[in-house]
């Protein structure tokens, strides 16, 4: 009996054990269950909050476009009611010429006549003389009805100049109506933008996400640059530009990011960033071809133009881009304004020099500020 008992109580505690063990695997799957879940509600939540803040970054490009469209449009205005007014008051000093030359004219027929020309008929006088008179008095005639239509005309187009002007005037009311409205909409959308901005910021710090997120947006672009690296080398552009250290600024502003920065010490920045105001025009550093033009996951509204031999300039975080792919532009060309696109945290300008796809200082191409 001793003994079966000796044999029984390691069996129990065995199995006791072994349940323990299973229960606290149980247990292990469950966590690994829910950190699992818990994964998956991070990166929707994040997935969330990149769509919200494209979303706002396209609203607000919308509305930045419409504003600048509508400012070059009342600059088109501006420039032809300046016109309107030159040629009106053109017309009008060619008017009063004209009345006062008509003037001298009826007083110079009067004065050739000096007598009633029904009676002079009727007399028949000297017909040299008759002759004479009567040439005179077609002369005048011709040239006063000459007069009258060239006053008609002027005054035609004067009162054509005046209804130009009026609707010129109407539309300039109607569009700085419109200007107002959009200069709303870009005030709203900016802070709807700036809210999905900290919202990003917010869940990336919450999950401790912040490298991670920086190198999945280097790669991307990284990504990018090599395909349009290739599409450069097959386009053989050559580089006609100014050497290192000559090439004007992009934007003008406080460099906030140097390049090589280091970002938690596992990846540095390609590029600088240059802080400067919302909506500023954002130029070309040299004359090229875009290549590029649209929103990137981290970087926003980015234009990159090839400047041929393998040299590239990107612009990132804009507020919305006024070139497209394929358009040809100069150096200082306006290409974007500066903006806070792809969760930048405040206004500014990313700006890189890529060589063969590779990224350098760019500092050692601009000129010294």
């Amino acid at each position: 009996m001793f003994c079966l008992l000796m044999v029984t109580l390691p069996l129990a505690a065995q199995q006791s054990d072994t349940a323990k063990a299973r229960k606290e695997l149980a247990g292990v799957r469950e966590e690994i269950a829910q950190s699992e879940e818990q994964r998956k509600a991070h990166l929707q939540k994040l997935a969330e909050a990149e769509e919200q803040l494209k979303a706002s970054d396209e609203k607000l490009a919308d509305a930045s476009r419409a504003v600048n469209e509508q400012q070059k449009a009342l600059s088109r205005l501006a420039e032809q009611l300046t016109g309107i007014d030159q040629q009106k008051q053109k017309l009008e000093v060619q008017r009063q010429a004209q009345q006062v030359l008509l003037a001298e004219q009826v007083k110079a027929a009067y004065q050739v006549g000096g007598h009633d020309y029904t009676q002079m008929l009727l007399n028949q006088q000297n017909a040299l003389q008759l002759e004479r008179l009567l040439t005179y008095y077609q002369y005048f005639n011709n040239a006063r009805m000459k007069q009258l239509t060239e006053l008609k005309q002027t005054v035609s187009e004067l009162e054509n100049i005046a209804a130009t002007h009026q609707s010129a005037v109407a539309e300039q009311q109607q569009r700085v109506d419109q200007l107002q409205q959009q200069k709303n909409d870009l005030a709203n959308a900016r802070t709807e933008q700036k809210v999905a901005v900290k919202t990003l910021q917010d869940l990336l710090a919450e999950q401790k996400q912040q490298l991670a997120y920086l190198k999945s947006n280097e790669k991307s672009l990284q990504a990018t640059i090599d395909k349009l690296k290739e599409k450069a080398a097959l386009r053989r552009q050559e580089y006609k530009g100014k050497k290192q250290g000559q090439l004007p600024w992009p934007v003008k502003g406080q460099i906030v990011q140097k390049f090589g920065a280091s970002h938690g010490g596992e990846t540095s920045a390609s590029g600088i960033i240059i802080q400067a105001q919302a909506g500023q025009f954002v130029k070309a550093v040299n004359a090229g071809q875009v290549i590029y033009a649209d929103w990137l996951k981290g970087y926003g509204w980015v234009i990159v133009i090839d400047h041929g031999n393998g040299l590239m300039s990107l612009y990132g975080h804009n507020q919305s881009l006024l070139k497209a792919p394929g358009d040809e532009v100069k150096a200082g060309d306006s290409v974007a304004l500066v903006g806070q696109s792809g969760g930048l945290g405040r206004p500014g300008l990313y700006f890189e020099i890529r060589q063969k796809g590779s990224a350098v200082d760019p500092m050692a191409w601009l000129r010294s500020p």
